[in-house]
């Protein structure tokens, strides 16, 4: 059986830890950001990768936020409705990512590099902040061709979802697919994914989004977006910064999540308010992912043909679940989702 939603990003193998602000400080990271790294570069914070791997409490988990999202998405959905492409080594982080994908039901639908190690994710965590450091490894390698191959699998998705960190590497595959969904009348929904998107790779997303029917981001995102593309409006005022990239698309949606605070929903038509599910904080364990696990519910609903407002809030009540877990990661019991 074919997957109905088929998703795109940079596989990566997490290493998640708790690590002081001092330890933050050594390599000059921010508590709350994400930063790219050159494997082949000298840069002293490729060491963190062998540091972090020896430190007693270390977790390692599948990763990469569009594979996060992904198998959201069929924590919801079951097994084979959610396909993920994305570039992976020949060793064994990568049979560890097909384990994990494997026991979510999604369908890993890898393209293999047999000279490049699978692509490594130190989650370095501060409370309820992450600094993500990533060096993609063979993530960066991946090739429009490789969806030809499989594109049967596309043929028969009904619905697509990018991770924005994904216009780092292929953005010619997003326009494949952005063109496929174009033609077919599919929904194709894009996630800005981290503030060094709009700010470092304007031009790809620039190429990218206008095939976006949906296009997600934090306000942290939203901020960095307006202050790259020159928007005179205020960087914290979310609905002014979603008008602008909606534009006059009447099928073009904007969601801004942004924490605990409301979702702000946004089209033509005007925004709309949407708030979070409320949760005691001493059942915070771990906020990392809890932007994939919105975007996998998000897309779960959406796959199921449900309203935006349900879409939005299975997108909620999974990303409620996720911080109760450890890493990007969903009950291990299957719990159902009902409408409040």
């Amino acid at each position: 059986m074919s997957p109905i939603l088929i998703c795109l990003g940079n596989p990566l193998l997490d290493l998640q830890v708790d690590v002081t602000p001092e330890y933050l400080a050594k390599y000059s990271l921010k508590a709350n950001d994400a930063i790219l790294l050159d494997g082949a570069s000298n840069d002293p914070k490729m060491a963190i990768f062998g540091e972090v791997s020896k430190m007693p409490e270390v977790k390692f988990v599948a990763g990469g936020a569009a594979q996060n999202s992904a198998r959201g998405a069929a924590y919801v959905l079951g097994a084979n409705q959610v396909g993920y492409f994305g570039s992976v080594g020949n060793d064994q982080f990568s049979a560890k990512l097909g384990e994990e994908n494997a026991a979510a039901g999604v369908v890993s639908l890898y393209q293999v590099q047999q000279d490049i190690g699978t692509g490594k994710c130190a989650a370095l965590i501060t409370g309820h902040d992450r600094s993500l450091v990533t060096d993609l490894g063979a993530a960066n390698h991946f090739t429009p061709e490789h969806l030809e191959k499989h594109w049967d699998q596309v043929e028969a998705a009904k619905l697509f979802y990018i991770g924005g960190f994904h216009l780092t590497v292929s953005p010619a595959a997003i326009v494949k697919l952005g063109k496929h969904a174009k033609e077919t009348g599919k929904p194709f929904v894009m996630n800005l994914s981290a503030p060094f998107i709009p700010q470092f790779f304007k031009d790809a997303l620039k190429e990218c989004l206008p095939y976006a029917t949906i296009v997600i981001a934090n306000e942290s995102e939203a901020a960095a977006y307006a202050e790259s593309f020159g928007l005179t409006c205020d960087t914290t005022d979310l609905e002014a910064i979603a008008k602008q990239i909606v534009g006059g698309d009447s099928n073009k949606t904007v969601i801004f999540t942004h924490g605990l605070e409301p979702t702000v929903v946004t089209t033509t038509k005007g925004s709309t308010s949407y708030e979070v599910h409320p949760l005691e904080k001493s059942k915070i364990v771990d906020t990392n992912g809890a932007g994939d696990a919105f975007a996998g519910g998000f897309m779960a609903g959406l796959a199921q043909g449900k309203p935006l407002d349900t879409c939005i809030d299975i997108g909620q009540w999974l990303a409620s679940l996720s911080i109760q877990e450890v890493g990007p990661s969903y009950p291990k019991e299957k719990l159902t989702y009902t409408k409040v």
